[in-house]
């Protein structure tokens, strides 16, 4: 070798065993869609960083002492009696009394960098609820005095939340059921698609208000509702790969050595249906999220007082001469299901077989 040869690093040199080139080139593809290669990043760190909401908005201290004695309210209650107090109740650490019976007995607290939880009523505030933005309440307050701030955190993980679990639990049995129809086609197939027709042309917004009413709501209640009609969003697509591939070469052969239906629809024909299911992913999030925030808007979603963006939207309705309600609940809607759409036209990109980089 030369001795002007330059000698590539050791770790460039190393192949990426894990990942197979088709995976690395649509990798690759997804990085050079800079737009939603950044939503993504973005919308993981806003979803991690929610996923710590109770340390960042809070009414209780993170971390405290008294007496000597360390103390995190935020992961566990402690009544009054704890710190000197009457009370057996846990203890309102906004409350000027519990703050001065710390004080006397030597502690220090570490307070969340917002002091308000999505339930705590602020009943200090100097004008009448919706409270304008200011230096107490960064984005002002609700017509109940709870800090929007605070609610927009904490419903923004429970928005998100609710739509990956509505959107893993739908794609699990769309693609179950687009599988089984495709593959074994005829009566199978016939019986399958005259369901879902049927159940297409039901009104769907008046069946889940209707449903929402008489049952208990909840979070997972909800989720089961909107489960029922959500999972046919990938059938037609999941069973359209399905009836090209049955009759392809490699499953003929893989029948032929004596494979199960199960192993040749989950293990052969799948993998090659999830390129165009997976892109379908960020698109059904943004539209569970629209769907959870349209049935708080109505008041036929989460339990009253639980933190919704749909609820926020219903007060910025009721509280026209309070414009920040609807200028924050629409900015974290627009923000958030941009990104997702973003995302969603980037994995497009990364398994369009047509783009190489």
């Amino acid at each position: 070798m030369n001795a002007e040869t330059p000698v590539a690093p050791a770790a460039a040199l190393r192949p990426k065993r894990w990942m197979s080139p088709l995976t690395r080139r649509r990798w690759a593809n997804f990085k050079n869609h800079k737009r939603g290669y950044y939503s993504l990043w973005i919308f993981l760190t806003l979803y991690v960083v929610s996923l710590f909401a109770e340390v960042l908005a809070n009414d209780k201290p993170i971390l405290m002492t008294y007496r000597g004695s360390i103390y995190a309210p935020v992961f566990r209650d402690y009544p009054e009696t704890s710190f000197g107090g009457v009370l057996e109740t846990e203890a309102n650490y906004q409350d000027p009394a519990v703050r001065a019976l710390i004080a006397k007995g030597g502690g220090w607290s570490i307070w969340p960098v917002i002091p308000y939880s999505y339930e705590t009523i602020d009943y200090g505030i100097a004008e009448p609820a919706p409270a304008a933005p200011g230096a107490r309440h960064w984005l002002g307050t609700d017509d109940q005095a709870r800090d929007v701030l605070a609610r927009l955190i904490y419903g923004f993980r429970l928005s998100v939340t609710f739509g990956l679990l509505l959107t893993l639990c739908s794609t699990v049995i769309g693609i179950t059921a687009g599988a089984i129809q495709g593959y074994f086609g005829g009566w199978t197939d016939l019986l399958f698609q005259r369901g879902i027709e049927i159940l297409q042309s039901l009104p769907m917004l008046y069946l889940l208000i209707i449903m929402s009413s008489f049952l208990q709501p909840g979070f997972f209640t909800l989720l089961g509702v909107l489960l029922l009609v959500s999972w046919m969003t990938l059938v037609h697509v999941v069973r359209a790969e399905f009836l090209r591939a049955r009759n392809l070469d490699y499953v003929r052969a893989a029948r032929a050595l004596g494979l199960g239906n199960r192993t040749i629809m989950f293990r052969h024909i799948l993998p090659n249906a999830m390129v165009a299911t997976i892109t379908f992913l960020p698109f059904i999030l943004s539209s569970s999220i629209t769907i959870l925030t349209a049935l708080d808007f109505l008041g036929f979603g989460m339990p009253r007082g639980s933190p919704s963006i749909g609820e926020l939207l219903n007060q910025a309705k009721n509280n026209l001469y309070a414009p920040w309600l609807g200028i924050a609940g629409f900015a974290v809607m627009a923000t958030m299901l941009s990104l997702l759409i973003f995302i969603g036209e980037a994995a497009r990109d990364a398994f369009d077989p047509r783009k190489s980089t």
